[in-house]
Protein backbone atom coordinates (compact mmCIF):
# COMPACT_ATOMS: atom_id res chain seq x y z
CA UNK A 1 0.00 0.00 0.00
CA UNK A 2 1.71 3.31 -1.33
CA UNK A 3 -0.05 6.86 -0.52
CA UNK A 4 -0.35 8.96 -3.29
CA UNK A 5 1.97 12.14 -2.59
CA UNK A 6 0.48 14.37 -5.29
CA UNK A 7 -1.82 17.66 -4.67
CA UNK A 8 -5.58 17.06 -5.03
CA UNK A 9 -5.25 20.31 -7.18
CA UNK A 10 -5.04 18.62 -10.25
CA UNK A 11 -4.82 15.09 -11.88
CA UNK A 12 -1.49 13.55 -12.35
CA UNK A 13 -0.87 13.19 -15.59
CA UNK A 14 0.65 9.57 -17.12
CA UNK A 15 4.41 9.25 -16.43
CA UNK A 16 5.08 9.28 -20.31
CA UNK A 17 3.29 12.85 -20.91
CA UNK A 18 4.75 14.38 -17.17
CA UNK A 19 6.92 17.33 -17.75
CA UNK A 20 8.89 19.15 -14.98
CA UNK A 21 10.69 22.25 -13.77
CA UNK A 22 13.64 21.66 -11.29
CA UNK A 23 14.54 24.21 -8.89
CA UNK A 24 17.62 24.54 -7.07
CA UNK A 25 19.97 26.57 -4.58
CA UNK A 26 23.35 27.96 -4.78
CA UNK A 27 24.02 28.23 -1.01
CA UNK A 28 27.18 29.14 1.09
CA UNK A 29 27.96 25.70 1.76
CA UNK A 30 27.12 24.90 -2.16
CA UNK A 31 28.51 26.67 -4.70
CA UNK A 32 27.26 27.43 -8.34
CA UNK A 33 29.65 24.22 -9.99
CA UNK A 34 27.86 21.98 -7.77
CA UNK A 35 24.40 22.95 -7.89
CA UNK A 36 24.95 22.65 -11.57
CA UNK A 37 25.96 19.20 -11.12
CA UNK A 38 22.99 18.39 -8.86
CA UNK A 39 20.60 19.40 -10.83
CA UNK A 40 21.98 17.52 -13.68
CA UNK A 41 21.61 14.26 -11.46
CA UNK A 42 18.20 15.46 -10.40
CA UNK A 43 17.58 15.65 -14.28
CA UNK A 44 18.78 11.95 -14.77
CA UNK A 45 16.51 10.69 -12.05
CA UNK A 46 13.49 12.72 -13.27
CA UNK A 47 14.32 10.94 -17.04
CA UNK A 48 14.66 7.36 -14.83
CA UNK A 49 11.03 8.11 -13.42
CA UNK A 50 9.92 8.97 -16.97
CA UNK A 51 9.60 12.34 -16.54
CA UNK A 52 10.87 15.10 -19.10
CA UNK A 53 12.17 17.99 -17.40
CA UNK A 54 12.02 21.30 -19.34
CA UNK A 55 13.15 23.85 -17.39
CA UNK A 56 15.86 24.81 -14.31
CA UNK A 57 15.03 27.28 -12.02
CA UNK A 58 18.31 28.66 -9.50
CA UNK A 59 18.25 31.45 -6.89
CA UNK A 60 21.36 32.36 -4.51
CA UNK A 61 20.87 32.02 -0.85
CA UNK A 62 22.18 32.02 2.09
CA UNK A 63 20.23 28.74 3.46
CA UNK A 64 16.67 27.45 1.93
CA UNK A 65 13.46 29.87 2.91
CA UNK A 66 11.62 27.97 5.85
CA UNK A 67 8.54 28.81 4.10
CA UNK A 68 8.60 28.35 0.28
CA UNK A 69 12.45 26.88 0.03
CA UNK A 70 13.23 29.45 -2.75
CA UNK A 71 12.34 32.71 -2.26
CA UNK A 72 8.93 34.22 -2.47
CA UNK A 73 9.23 36.17 -5.97
CA UNK A 74 11.42 33.27 -7.49
CA UNK A 75 8.47 31.16 -5.77
CA UNK A 76 5.99 33.62 -8.68
CA UNK A 77 8.26 33.23 -11.39
CA UNK A 78 7.98 29.92 -11.12
CA UNK A 79 4.87 29.51 -11.70
CA UNK A 80 4.08 32.07 -14.37
CA UNK A 81 5.93 29.57 -16.32
CA UNK A 82 4.49 26.34 -14.93
CA UNK A 83 1.40 27.96 -15.78
CA UNK A 84 2.17 29.71 -19.21
CA UNK A 85 4.02 25.88 -20.90
CA UNK A 86 1.69 23.62 -19.01
CA UNK A 87 4.10 22.09 -17.08
CA UNK A 88 2.60 19.18 -14.57
CA UNK A 89 5.08 18.79 -11.29
CA UNK A 90 8.01 21.16 -9.91
CA UNK A 91 10.99 19.03 -8.37
CA UNK A 92 13.11 20.50 -5.85
CA UNK A 93 16.73 19.14 -5.57
CA UNK A 94 16.74 18.88 -1.64
CA UNK A 95 13.75 17.42 0.71
CA UNK A 96 11.01 19.77 1.67
CA UNK A 97 9.60 20.32 4.94
CA UNK A 98 5.74 19.70 5.51
CA UNK A 99 5.79 23.40 5.54
CA UNK A 100 7.60 24.18 2.92
CA UNK A 101 5.61 21.57 0.44
CA UNK A 102 2.03 22.69 1.72
CA UNK A 103 3.17 26.56 0.88
CA UNK A 104 4.84 25.66 -2.59
CA UNK A 105 1.94 23.46 -3.85
CA UNK A 106 -0.37 26.46 -2.94
CA UNK A 107 1.65 28.52 -5.02
CA UNK A 108 1.89 26.55 -8.40
CA UNK A 109 -0.89 24.50 -8.07
CA UNK A 110 0.77 21.18 -9.57
CA UNK A 111 2.38 18.26 -8.37
CA UNK A 112 5.12 19.03 -6.36
CA UNK A 113 7.92 16.13 -5.37
CA UNK A 114 11.46 16.62 -3.80
CA UNK A 115 14.18 14.98 -4.28
CA UNK A 116 13.70 12.29 -1.49
CA UNK A 117 10.13 11.23 -3.10
CA UNK A 118 11.42 11.30 -6.41
CA UNK A 119 14.15 8.14 -5.64
CA UNK A 120 11.62 6.60 -3.48
CA UNK A 121 9.10 6.37 -6.93
CA UNK A 122 12.32 5.31 -8.58
CA UNK A 123 12.70 2.63 -6.15
CA UNK A 124 9.12 1.64 -6.39
CA UNK A 125 9.31 1.14 -9.85
CA UNK A 126 12.48 -0.88 -9.77
CA UNK A 127 11.35 -2.80 -7.15
CA UNK A 128 11.29 -6.46 -8.34
CA UNK A 129 10.74 -9.06 -5.69
CA UNK A 130 8.56 -9.05 -2.17
CA UNK A 131 11.29 -8.40 0.04
CA UNK A 132 12.72 -4.83 -1.87
CA UNK A 133 8.77 -3.33 -2.41
CA UNK A 134 8.24 -4.01 1.18
CA UNK A 135 11.71 -2.07 2.19
CA UNK A 136 10.33 0.68 -0.45
CA UNK A 137 6.67 0.79 0.78
CA UNK A 138 8.02 1.38 4.45
CA UNK A 139 10.57 3.87 3.31
CA UNK A 140 8.00 5.75 1.11
CA UNK A 141 5.68 5.46 4.34
CA UNK A 142 7.92 6.78 7.25
CA UNK A 143 8.65 9.90 4.19
CA UNK A 144 4.71 10.29 4.07
CA UNK A 145 3.65 10.10 7.48
CA UNK A 146 4.72 13.57 8.88
CA UNK A 147 3.37 14.96 5.64
CA UNK A 148 -0.43 14.02 6.17
CA UNK A 149 -1.74 17.33 7.40
CA UNK A 150 -2.01 19.15 3.43
CA UNK A 151 -3.97 16.50 2.24
CA UNK A 152 -6.98 17.22 4.78
CA UNK A 153 -6.75 20.79 5.57
CA UNK A 154 -9.71 21.82 3.53
CA UNK A 155 -11.75 19.76 6.49
CA UNK A 156 -10.02 21.90 9.27
CA UNK A 157 -13.04 24.32 8.59
CA UNK A 158 -16.01 22.01 8.44
CA UNK A 159 -16.28 21.67 12.56
CA UNK A 160 -15.42 22.40 15.74
CA UNK A 161 -14.27 25.50 17.44
CA UNK A 162 -13.29 26.88 20.89
CA UNK A 163 -9.92 26.95 21.88
CA UNK A 164 -10.08 22.57 23.08
CA UNK A 165 -12.35 22.21 19.83
CA UNK A 166 -11.29 19.60 17.12
CA UNK A 167 -12.00 19.97 13.47
CA UNK A 168 -12.73 16.65 11.15
CA UNK A 169 -9.84 17.64 9.15
CA UNK A 170 -7.47 16.78 12.52
CA UNK A 171 -9.39 13.54 13.51
CA UNK A 172 -9.22 12.58 9.13
CA UNK A 173 -5.31 13.26 10.16
CA UNK A 174 -4.77 11.05 13.18
CA UNK A 175 -6.63 8.26 11.92
CA UNK A 176 -4.41 8.01 8.72
CA UNK A 177 -1.62 9.05 11.03
CA UNK A 178 -2.47 5.64 13.38
CA UNK A 179 -3.50 3.54 10.14
CA UNK A 180 0.21 4.22 8.36
CA UNK A 181 1.94 3.76 11.88
CA UNK A 182 0.27 0.21 12.09
CA UNK A 183 1.38 -0.26 8.59
CA UNK A 184 4.70 0.62 9.43
CA UNK A 185 5.27 -1.23 11.88
CA UNK A 186 3.52 -4.34 10.10
CA UNK A 187 6.14 -4.04 7.44
CA UNK A 188 8.96 -3.42 10.21
CA UNK A 189 8.13 -7.23 11.50
CA UNK A 190 7.73 -8.76 8.32
CA UNK A 191 11.22 -7.38 6.97
CA UNK A 192 12.77 -8.36 10.64
CA UNK A 193 11.37 -12.03 9.58
CA UNK A 194 12.92 -11.76 5.87
CA UNK A 195 16.13 -10.50 7.34
CA UNK A 196 16.57 -13.50 9.89
CA UNK A 197 15.80 -15.99 6.35
CA UNK A 198 18.52 -14.03 4.22
CA UNK A 199 20.92 -14.07 7.21
CA UNK A 200 20.34 -17.81 7.29
CA UNK A 201 21.06 -18.00 3.68
CA UNK A 202 24.15 -16.03 3.88
CA UNK A 203 25.13 -18.56 6.83
CA UNK A 204 24.28 -21.52 4.17
CA UNK A 205 26.26 -20.65 1.83
CA UNK A 206 29.50 -22.27 3.85
CA UNK A 207 32.61 -20.15 4.45
CA UNK A 208 32.89 -19.67 0.64
CA UNK A 209 35.07 -16.09 0.15
CA UNK A 210 32.15 -13.46 -0.57
CA UNK A 211 33.22 -10.36 -2.84
CA UNK A 212 30.94 -7.36 -3.15
CA UNK A 213 30.82 -4.96 -5.87
CA UNK A 214 30.01 -1.33 -4.65
CA UNK A 215 29.90 2.46 -6.10
CA UNK A 216 27.58 5.18 -7.26
CA UNK A 217 24.65 3.89 -8.63
CA UNK A 218 24.73 3.63 -12.91
CA UNK A 219 29.24 2.89 -12.60
CA UNK A 220 28.35 -0.24 -14.63
CA UNK A 221 28.60 -2.69 -11.39
CA UNK A 222 25.81 -4.97 -12.96
CA UNK A 223 27.55 -5.31 -16.16
CA UNK A 224 30.67 -6.20 -14.68
CA UNK A 225 28.89 -8.55 -12.64
CA UNK A 226 27.51 -10.20 -16.15
CA UNK A 227 30.91 -9.70 -17.51
CA UNK A 228 32.50 -11.97 -14.40
CA UNK A 229 29.67 -14.56 -13.45
CA UNK A 230 28.74 -14.69 -17.41
CA UNK A 231 25.13 -14.27 -16.34
CA UNK A 232 22.15 -11.65 -17.09
CA UNK A 233 21.69 -9.38 -14.36
CA UNK A 234 19.33 -6.71 -15.41
CA UNK A 235 22.37 -3.64 -16.87
CA UNK A 236 20.86 -0.19 -17.62
CA UNK A 237 21.61 3.09 -18.57
CA UNK A 238 19.77 4.43 -15.76
CA UNK A 239 19.62 5.35 -12.14
CA UNK A 240 19.01 2.40 -9.40
CA UNK A 241 18.77 -0.56 -12.55
CA UNK A 242 19.83 -2.85 -9.92
CA UNK A 243 18.04 -2.69 -6.56
CA UNK A 244 17.92 -6.24 -5.23
CA UNK A 245 21.24 -8.27 -4.50
CA UNK A 246 21.80 -10.51 -7.11
CA UNK A 247 24.47 -13.31 -5.36
CA UNK A 248 26.35 -15.48 -8.03
CA UNK A 249 29.24 -18.11 -7.57
CA UNK A 250 31.87 -17.17 -9.69
CA UNK A 251 35.23 -19.18 -10.72
CA UNK A 252 38.68 -17.73 -11.75
CA UNK A 253 41.08 -20.57 -11.95
CA UNK A 254 40.27 -23.25 -9.56
CA UNK A 255 39.23 -20.65 -7.46
CA UNK A 256 35.15 -20.38 -6.99
CA UNK A 257 34.13 -17.63 -4.51
CA UNK A 258 30.43 -15.57 -3.79
CA UNK A 259 30.17 -12.48 -6.23
CA UNK A 260 27.22 -9.86 -5.36
CA UNK A 261 26.08 -7.07 -6.87
CA UNK A 262 24.46 -4.34 -4.57
CA UNK A 263 22.55 -1.49 -5.00
CA UNK A 264 24.15 1.94 -5.83
CA UNK A 265 24.75 5.05 -4.03
CA UNK A 266 24.04 8.86 -4.41
CA UNK A 267 24.09 11.57 -3.11
CA UNK A 268 21.46 13.15 -0.39
CA UNK A 269 20.47 9.67 -0.51
CA UNK A 270 17.03 9.67 1.90
CA UNK A 271 18.14 8.20 5.67
CA UNK A 272 14.91 5.96 5.76
CA UNK A 273 16.01 4.42 2.64
CA UNK A 274 19.46 3.45 4.08
CA UNK A 275 17.44 2.36 6.95
CA UNK A 276 14.97 0.07 4.71
CA UNK A 277 17.78 -1.39 2.97
CA UNK A 278 19.53 -2.79 6.27
CA UNK A 279 19.50 -6.10 4.71
CA UNK A 280 20.46 -5.81 1.27
CA UNK A 281 23.83 -3.46 2.97
CA UNK A 282 24.09 -6.33 4.99
CA UNK A 283 25.74 -8.19 1.90
CA UNK A 284 28.64 -5.60 2.21
CA UNK A 285 28.90 -5.68 5.99
CA UNK A 286 29.99 -9.44 5.64
CA UNK A 287 31.82 -9.47 2.41
CA UNK A 288 35.32 -10.58 2.95
CA UNK A 289 36.25 -8.04 -0.32
CA UNK A 290 34.72 -5.36 -1.64
CA UNK A 291 35.35 -3.78 -4.97
CA UNK A 292 34.78 -0.27 -5.21
CA UNK A 293 33.38 0.90 -9.07
CA UNK A 294 33.90 3.80 -10.05
CA UNK A 295 32.80 5.60 -13.48
CA UNK A 296 35.93 7.24 -14.69
CA UNK A 297 33.87 8.98 -17.59
CA UNK A 298 32.03 11.00 -14.92
CA UNK A 299 33.45 14.72 -14.78
CA UNK A 300 32.74 14.52 -11.15
CA UNK A 301 33.93 10.66 -10.20
CA UNK A 302 35.97 11.93 -6.96
CA UNK A 303 33.10 13.12 -5.37
CA UNK A 304 30.96 9.93 -6.16
CA UNK A 305 34.40 8.28 -4.95
CA UNK A 306 34.49 9.98 -1.59
CA UNK A 307 30.30 10.05 -1.38
CA UNK A 308 30.95 6.11 -1.83
CA UNK A 309 33.40 5.75 0.81
CA UNK A 310 31.36 8.15 3.26
CA UNK A 311 28.48 5.86 3.08
CA UNK A 312 30.81 2.80 3.34
CA UNK A 313 32.15 4.18 6.45
CA UNK A 314 28.73 4.77 7.91
CA UNK A 315 27.26 1.46 7.38
CA UNK A 316 30.32 -0.85 8.14
CA UNK A 317 31.96 -0.91 11.80
CA UNK A 318 35.57 -1.77 10.47
CA UNK A 319 37.35 -1.20 7.14
CA UNK A 320 37.86 -4.01 4.53
CA UNK A 321 40.05 -4.99 2.68
CA UNK A 322 39.21 -3.25 -0.93
CA UNK A 323 39.78 -3.23 -4.78
CA UNK A 324 39.52 0.36 -7.04
CA UNK A 325 37.92 -0.40 -10.03
CA UNK A 326 38.20 2.66 -12.89
CA UNK A 327 35.27 1.69 -15.21
CA UNK A 328 33.89 2.85 -18.46
CA UNK A 329 37.50 3.90 -19.71
CA UNK A 330 36.52 3.59 -23.28
CA UNK A 331 34.09 7.00 -22.81
CA UNK A 332 36.43 9.10 -21.13
CA UNK A 333 37.25 12.22 -22.72
CA UNK A 334 40.33 13.96 -22.21
CA UNK A 335 39.87 18.09 -22.36
CA UNK A 336 43.26 19.83 -22.75
CA UNK A 337 43.03 22.84 -20.72
CA UNK A 338 43.50 26.83 -22.59
CA UNK A 339 47.01 27.93 -22.00
CA UNK A 340 45.73 31.03 -20.22
CA UNK A 341 43.22 29.16 -18.04
CA UNK A 342 44.38 29.34 -14.48
CA UNK A 343 41.34 27.79 -12.96
CA UNK A 344 42.59 24.27 -11.05
CA UNK A 345 42.18 21.81 -13.52
CA UNK A 346 39.50 19.56 -13.48
CA UNK A 347 39.38 15.36 -13.59
CA UNK A 348 38.58 15.50 -17.88
CA UNK A 349 41.72 18.11 -17.78
CA UNK A 350 43.79 15.45 -17.37
CA UNK A 351 45.13 12.36 -19.60
CA UNK A 352 44.06 8.98 -18.72
CA UNK A 353 47.37 7.89 -18.21
CA UNK A 354 48.22 10.67 -15.82
CA UNK A 355 44.87 9.72 -13.75
CA UNK A 356 46.08 6.21 -13.72
CA UNK A 357 49.35 7.43 -12.52
CA UNK A 358 48.10 9.35 -9.68
CA UNK A 359 45.57 7.08 -8.88
CA UNK A 360 47.97 4.39 -9.19
CA UNK A 361 50.31 5.93 -6.44
CA UNK A 362 47.27 7.00 -4.30
CA UNK A 363 45.95 3.45 -3.61
CA UNK A 364 49.69 1.81 -3.39
CA UNK A 365 48.63 0.01 -6.70
CA UNK A 366 45.53 -1.05 -5.63
CA UNK A 367 43.53 0.24 -8.33
CA UNK A 368 42.43 -1.02 -12.21
CA UNK A 369 41.23 0.24 -14.83
CA UNK A 370 39.15 -1.23 -17.18
CA UNK A 371 35.91 -1.37 -19.47
CA UNK A 372 32.96 -3.93 -18.47
CA UNK A 373 31.42 -3.01 -21.92
CA UNK A 374 34.41 -3.56 -24.05
CA UNK A 375 35.83 -5.80 -21.54
CA UNK A 376 39.09 -4.36 -21.78
CA UNK A 377 41.61 -5.11 -18.97
CA UNK A 378 38.96 -7.72 -17.50
CA UNK A 379 41.58 -10.68 -17.26
CA UNK A 380 44.07 -7.91 -15.50
CA UNK A 381 40.81 -7.95 -12.71
CA UNK A 382 40.39 -11.21 -12.82
CA UNK A 383 44.73 -11.96 -11.96
CA UNK A 384 43.90 -9.50 -9.31
CA UNK A 385 40.79 -10.83 -7.80
CA UNK A 386 41.90 -14.59 -8.04
CA UNK A 387 44.95 -13.27 -5.61
CA UNK A 388 43.11 -11.68 -3.50
CA UNK A 389 40.52 -14.08 -3.03
CA UNK A 390 43.09 -16.69 -2.72
CA UNK A 391 44.97 -15.11 0.40
CA UNK A 392 41.73 -15.00 1.80
CA UNK A 393 40.70 -18.40 1.56
CA UNK A 394 44.27 -19.69 2.97
CA UNK A 395 43.99 -17.33 5.34
CA UNK A 396 40.58 -19.08 6.66
CA UNK A 397 41.58 -22.72 5.10
CA UNK A 398 46.17 -23.08 5.63
CA UNK A 399 45.70 -26.50 4.71
CA UNK A 400 44.53 -25.93 1.60
CA UNK A 401 47.57 -24.10 0.83
CA UNK A 402 49.59 -26.87 -1.05
CA UNK A 403 46.46 -27.05 -3.69
CA UNK A 404 47.67 -23.84 -4.89
CA UNK A 405 50.68 -24.00 -4.65
CA UNK A 406 50.95 -27.33 -6.65
CA UNK A 407 48.27 -25.22 -9.30
CA UNK A 408 50.07 -21.80 -9.42
CA UNK A 409 53.59 -24.12 -10.60
CA UNK A 410 52.06 -25.83 -13.07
Amino acid sequence: MIFDNSPKTSETPSSEQQTAVLIGLITSSQGEDRTREYLDELAFLADTSGITSVKRFVQRLDTPNTSTYVGEGKLREIADYIKDHEVDTAIFDDELSPRQLRNIEKELKVRVMDRTILILEIFEQRAQTSYAKTQVEMAHLQYMLPRLTRMWSHLDRQRGGGVTGRGMGETQIEADKRMIRNRINLLREQLKSIDRQMSTQRQNRGKMVRVALVGYTNVGKSTLMNVLSKSDVFAENKLFATLDTTVRKVTIDNLPFLLSDTVGFIRKLPTMLIESFKSTLDEVREADLLVHVVDISHPNFEEQYQVVCQTLRDITEQDKPSLLVFNKIDQFTFVPKEPDDLTPPEPCNRSLEELQATWMSKMEGDCIFISAKNKENIEQLKVELYERVKAIHIERYPYNDFLFQRYDSE
